[in-house]
């Protein structure tokens, strides 16, 4: 590696001996190494490490007051979990067992007394050059670490758009402004959130269910689009609309497309079991009974090529002689309560 890469770093030398430090600069400037620190009373190390952020640390073992081992264990807990710190500890003699715990405490090598002046800068540059190329790999991993984020936000941003725009393609068909799917995920997102769902649950259901009738896709225009009364055959055509939709979309690992299932399936069944898979009460998901009573609304004060738009307090009154029948009354007052709250704005997308 180029000792350009390294000449900057900074020491910090601790001995209680002053004769010992000015040998050590001595050395170290003689290497290349200008930024140095020292102290010769090993209870400044801890404020001096602090304020000043060494590159290395040089420890003598044998001191006053406290030893080597004593000060590593003040500084090691203060270096970050990720980083790499060298510690290099001076020692005219130490039994195994007390070389063991230096080294358990943190301490990266060691030098014996008498320094020799080549191995001195030697194992500096050794521990210096692994710090740095420890630093270097973090801050790669830390690029690598942003460009997965932006990458999958990209990617949930795409999956959002395309789910989104596949919503769209079926309700187009019969809602020439494609705002319906919109509608329904706001409005059954809100609903959830008034029923306590969790913020990853909100999310899901406003991803989801605006996928509720993707199943039109397969339904003829002369029954999707017939501005009378549907027959009876054409209305079981019509019905078909939830099992497409639920083919579509069945065998994902997403738990958005999952949700999503569900709901295309289920968000025709009624509370009674009147609906088109005749589930009941607490047979319907309950993200199908939270959609069922956000797309009845929305259809209900919505232009649809078989009738005008109602206003909401007729509306409302339909749906509440409705509760127990076609609602689940825990979610149609859950509705309600958005209702009081939104007024009209349930309307628009605004």
């Amino acid at each position: 590696m180029d000792d350009s890469l390294l000449k900057n770093a900074k020491f910090l030398l601790v001995d209680d001996e002053q004769y010992n430090i000015e040998l050590l600069e001595a050395v170290l400037n003689k290497g290349g190494f200008s930024q140095i620190s020292s102290t010769t009373d090993p209870r400044r190390v801890l404020p001096l490490f602090i304020e000043y952020k060494p590159d290395i640390l040089v420890l003598d073992f044998n001191m006053p007051n406290m030893n080597g081992l004593e000060v590593i264990r003040q500084v090691v807990p203060r270096v970050p979990a990720e980083s790499y710190f060298p510690i290099l500890v001076i020692t005219s003699e130490m039994a195994p067992e007390i070389k063991h715990n230096v080294l358990s405490a943190g301490a990266k090598d060691f030098l014996s007394k008498p320094i020799d002046k080549t191995e001195v800068l030697l194992r500096v540059r050794n521990l210096l050059t692994t710090r740095v190329l420890y630093n270097q790999l973090e801050h790669q991993n830390e690029r690598l670490e942003v460009m997965v984020r932006q990458r999958t936000q990209e990617l949930d941003l795409a999956q959002e758009e395309i789910l989104e725009r596949l919503g769209r393609a079926a309700e187009y068909r019969d809602d020439e402004t494609g705002q319906h799917t919109r509608r329904i995920g706001r409005s059954a997102a809100l609903v959830a959130e008034i029923m306590g769902w969790t913020m990853a649950q909100l999310e899901l259901m406003r991803r989801a269910a605006p996928l509720h009738d993707i199943g039109k896709i397969g339904i003829a225009d002369r029954i999707l689009l017939k501005p009378a009364k549907l027959t009876a055959e054409e209305f079981e055509a019509m019905k078909e609309h939830v099992t497409i939709g639920s083919k579509t979309l069945m065998g994902s690992r997403s738990p958005l497309l999952q949700l999503a299932e569900t709901i295309a399936l289920t968000h025709h069944e009624r509370w009674d079991g009147s609906g088109y898979l005749k589930l009941k009460k607490e047979e319907i998901p309950l993200a199908g009974r939270i959609v069922s009573v956000a797309d009845v609304f929305d259809a209900l004060t919505h232009k649809r090529p078989y009738k005008e738009a109602w206003p909401i307090d007729r509306t409302r009154e339909e749906m509440a002689s409705k509760s127990g029948q076609h609602f689940d009354p825990q979610v149609l007052e859950a509705f309600f309560k958005l209702l009081d709250r939104e007024g009209e704005r349930l309307l628009t997308l605004n």
